[in-house]
């Protein structure tokens, strides 16, 4: 198979979510798979963080407003190669490309409605671009890649998408992602002591920082120990607006915001970490919450789409639109050592169920399949 997979973003410095996906399945790929030829296609970018291997080759091809890199360099990057499947991996794909295609749609958010108060303008930029894109080209793939049941069937109940069409993956975790007893301080780049509460907050409105925050103010209120919050990647005047909405500025000096968390020092943040909250209103999957039991971290996450899924049966479940139920359970977990103890335990166990090197496998079973339909289709 001649494999096209589009990359365009795991160049950036600043990686998010989807980009670590691809970029761990290219990794991965080049590890499994020596048969068959790859074109992985990427914007240029600082973070040179893929080379090329003996049938893996890296295309830098043009640079911009990623509409016009998907609606126009890529396909024109494509035009010549010959592809026998483009794989497409953040949820939106070229509205005209001969090759047969393969998506891997994250979830369905952007088509939901809901309260856009808090949305920044390149979220609703991106959206936008998504809810104009994804229903016109669902019909033309091959497959649709999505990454956990529970957002298997969100896709199919109200796309009307066939299940027969769907495939799901699970995301993994990497590596370095597991308890550590060194004494290794470079949390310190970030917060002053450990014991600390992490908290991956952002504006995006399902990520349910306002609530989240609110729970903490609770928990201040009632516990002895007070601990601080560490919060990664939040604008500070929109931190500043929550705080003053909700009459609960006083908790600002409990709050550490470093900004931007490199990811080589989140196995050290989440090691030194007392806790972490995973309490989004929805999520597909969840990478943040497998990396935090991997460490053996205890992990407050919500009973909502995916994450009961991730987390498991043991897992420590709240309501995400209650504060009153978040801040009890930080509490819970502050007061009982045998239950903080038997956290620490499960999450390492769960976290042992994924994997990269499963993610990867079965992505090369979906792109056999499909090619194999394409070849019997041909006949």
């Amino acid at each position: 198979m001649r494999i096209g997979i589009e990359a365009q973003r795991i160049f950036k410095k600043n990686k998010h979510g989807m980009d670590y996906v691809v970029l761990e399945e290219i990794k991965q790929l080049q590890k499994l798979d020596t048969k068959n030829e790859y074109f992985v296609f990427v914007a240029p970018g600082e973070d040179r963080c893929l080379t090329d291997s003996h049938n893996v080759h890296i295309l830098e091809v043009g640079n911009g407003f990623y509409p016009i890199w998907e609606q126009i360099t890529l396909p024109h990057a494509i035009k010549e190669l010959n592809l026998d499947i483009l794989h497409c991996t953040s949820n939106t794909a070229p509205l005209r490309c001969k090759v047969p295609l393969i998506l891997t749609l994250h979830d369905i958010i952007f088509l939901e409605v809901g309260d856009k108060s808090s949305h920044s303008f390149y979220q609703d930029l991106e959206w936008f671009y998504q809810r104009q894109v994804v229903p016109r080209i669902l019909k033309k793939c091959k497959r649709i890649i999505t990454v956990s049941d529970s957002e298997l069937n969100n896709i199919v109940s109200k796309l009307s998408i066939p299940r027969e069409r769907m495939a799901m993956i699970y995301n993994g975790y990497n590596e370095w992602f597991k308890p550590s007893t060194e004494a290794d301080f470079t949390y310190q780049k970030y917060i002053d002591q450990s014991g600390y509460f992490f908290f991956l907050g952002n504006t995006d409105p399902k990520k349910n920082t306002e609530r989240t925050l609110i729970a903490y103010s609770k928990y201040l209120e009632k516990s002895d120990v007070k601990r601080k919050l560490l919060m990664a990647d939040l604008d500070k005047q929109y931190l500043t607006d929550i705080l003053l909405r909700n009459g609960i500025e006083h908790i600002r000096k409990m709050i550490i915001m470093p900004g931007y968390i490199v990811n080589n020092d989140l196995p050290n943040i989440y090691n030194n970490a007392f806790a972490f909250l995973y309490t989004s209103l929805k999520e597909s999957f969840g990478i943040p919450l497998l990396e935090a039991m991997a460490c053996g971290t205890p992990v407050i996450t919500s009973n909502t789409s995916s994450m009961p899924e991730i987390g498991g049966p043991y897992a420590m479940l709240v309501n995400p639109e209650k504060p009153d139920e978040i801040a009890e359970m930080m509490l819970k977990l502050e007061m009982d050592d045998d239950l903080y103890r038997q956290q620490e335990k499960v999450g390492i166990e769960r976290a042992k169920l994924f994997s990269w090197e499963k993610t990867g496998e079965r992505l090369l079973e979906v792109y056999e399949d499909v090619y194999k339909e394409i070849k019997r289709s041909s006949k």
